[in-house]
């Protein structure tokens, strides 16, 4: 169980820093992903542990992968935002 965590953990840490690096302007900074990512993996091989059980390290680490790629998808801002009016800036 530690050793699932702590890959897990990896994993996630692995997966956000690529994401930051491959799409730094459609992301916040690293401070907010590497933690995203690291979280989301965590939560993935929690979830595909008590789902399939013990014994299945790569299916576990799979999960992970999993929803750290889907919390880190939720950090994604759309390729051509600039900045953001207010509704009360002239059209």
């Amino acid at each position: 169980m530690l050793l699932e965590a702590l890959s897990a953990a990896i994993l996630g840490l692995a997966l956000a820093w690529a994401a930051a690096h491959l799409l730094p302007h459609r992301l916040p900074g690293p401070v907010m992903v590497l933690p995203t990512g690291a979280a989301g993996a965590l939560f993935g091989a929690f979830v595909t542990h008590t789902a399939l059980g013990a014994g299945s390290l790569l299916l576990v680490l799979l999960g992970a992968a999993a929803l750290s790629a889907a919390a880190l998808s939720l950090l994604l801002r759309p390729a051509g935002a600039g900045a953001l009016r207010g509704s009360s800036a002239p059209a």
